[in-house]
């Protein structure tokens, strides 16, 4: 007798998704790392060097300990009044906790909120965002979520209705966008960003892309921006994003703007600005454009991955609408309250004359030097690599480097019934311990080959990742020269 469940009998939009971030050379990597700890000395390389994934804390960033603090104080609220406390706290993480929990209905953490988040910590976020932007922010137009994920989820859930809507994805692109389309069943409408230019995005490929997608019958419904980019660390221009959004207001596209890596800017000549503050800044208005912007705790110098933290300010939907996305809020009850507390504190760190400002900045900043030290190194390193090229590393955590393969490894990788640059990013992890993700997860202009590399490894292990892949890469493109 068959089983109940067989990949026939599932459903088939789970089969067309993927997400490379944690595909297979990650599960490789972790079969490795076990042969590793069962069999010291099994491999020419005694650890595994995480580069595939944006999880700073796992290679060994320390969270911002004000953050910390707050968030123990909320979860444990019965030491609040403890005499060592004071000793142990500072006094500030001790009276913003006191204010978090009186806007915490019953004081508890382990309590459901409304669906859209603690009111209390969006007026916090809120308030954030217009000191981020200089234009006002709503506390209503924010729903808090578990992450920027479930966010960018949801969307897809409203806008897509079948095959026939499309979604504009930059190439390449991070997974979650790919995978969630395929989930909801939509299409996914690529435009490709010009690596000649740094990754810039050009409206008249947004133009022709569109015209295909018409000529198909496919309606696209949204535009996703990544900015600073993943996988490729380019910050947009301030005009570029002009253009972008007079595209969308134009096209009557909604303009999906994920901007998780705000923080995440490394060079002086580049700044980060929201959609929001472009779109009003341009004198556009609630009824001119829908936007939805993402943000996460999981990024910038916080970190906080694991903790499921972040946010989307929606912007010019009707009153029907929201109502809809309040519903589709509501069957997950509400996100978990760690990580709202998380992203109110983002959006509202330690200011001059708090206890903890000068301990946060040195903190911030300091996290933020060596992560822009690191891209620094590693953007220098892979240039200096024979037949690879690097964009610069101007934000975000990773460089996404265009290797320019040997038809013998190309032939190699067919043989092997495996995309070239899988190939690469295997023979790389089996030789050095290093993980890196195959540009071919991320979508990439055809018969162009790339990986992305995280800058998160901790400053002391960057020299043995560029070693360590500089001796590869050597031998490598020796095995396989033409």
């Amino acid at each position: 007798m068959a089983p109940p469940v067989t990949l026939d009998t599932i459903n088939p939009k789970v089969l067309k998704c993927e997400y490379a971030v944690r595909g297979e050379i990650v599960t490789l990597a972790q079969r490795i790392q076990q042969e590793l700890q069962s069999n010291p000395g099994s491999h020419s390389f005694d650890e595994i060097l995480y580069c595939n994934i944006g999880n700073p804390q796992s290679l060994g960033q320390q969270p911002i300990t004000f953050f910390r603090e707050v968030l123990a104080l909320c979860d444990h609220p019965a030491i609040l009044d403890r005499s060592e406390t004071q000793d142990l706290f500072s006094a500030d993480a001790v009276e913003r906790a006191r204010q978090i929990l009186d806007q915490i209905p019953g004081r508890a953490t382990g309590a459901y909120s409304h669906s859209q988040g603690i009111k209390g910590l969006r007026d916090t976020i809120a308030a954030g965002i217009q000191a981020r932007d200089g234009f006002p922010a709503d506390p209503n137009d924010i729903f808090l979520t578990d992450g920027a994920s479930p966010a960018v989820h949801m969307m897809m859930q409203l806008l897509i209705r079948s095959e026939e809507d499309g979604i504009f994805c930059p190439i390449p692109q991070y997974p979650l966008y790919s995978a969630s389309i395929a989930l909801h069943g939509g299409t996914l409408v690529p435009y490709c960003l010009d690596e000649e230019t740094g990754w810039g995005l050009e409206i008249s490929e947004l133009k022709k892309q569109l015209e295909a997608a018409k000529s198909k019958g496919i309606a696209v419904r949204a535009l996703v921006i990544i900015n600073p980019g993943n996988p490729t660390g380019q910050v947009l221009a301030e005009e570029n994003q002009r253009d972008i959004v007079e595209f969308c207001k134009t096209e009557g596209l909604v303009l999906l703007a994920d901007e998780v890596y705000q923080e995440n800017v490394y060079v002086p000549e580049k700044t980060f600005h929201s959609f929001k503050k472009i779109s009003r800044s341009m004198g556009y208005g609630e009824e001119d454009l829908c936007l939805v912007s993402f943000q996460s705790v999981s990024k910038g110098y916080y970190g906080e991955c694991g903790k499921r933290g972040g946010y989307m300010e929606v912007t010019g939907f009707n009153a029907d609408i929201r109502e809809q996305i309040y519903k589709m809020a509501s069957v997950n009850l509400c996100s978990n309250i760690s990580g709202q507390i998380l992203a109110s504190l983002v959006m509202s760190p330690p200011k001059v004359g708090d206890k903890s400002y000068k301990s946060y900045c040195a903190e911030k900043e300091g996290i933020l030097a060596s992560l822009a030290r690191r891209a620094k190194a590693l953007e220098n390193a892979i240039n200096n690599l024979e037949g690879v090229s690097c964009n610069k590393a101007e934000g975000a955590m990773y460089l996404f480097p265009r290797i320019y393969l040997p038809q013998k490894a190309i032939q190699a990788a067919e043989d092997a019934n495996i995309a070239p640059d899988a190939f690469y990013c295997r023979r790389l992890l089996n030789a050095t311990g290093i993980v890196v993700v195959p540009g071919s997860g991320f979508g990439q202009v055809t018969g162009t080959w790339h990986f992305r590399c995280t800058i998160l490894p901790q400053e002391d292990k960057i020299p043995a990742v560029i070693s360590r892949l500089t001796d590869f890469h050597k031998g490598f493109m020796d095995e396989f020269r033409d």
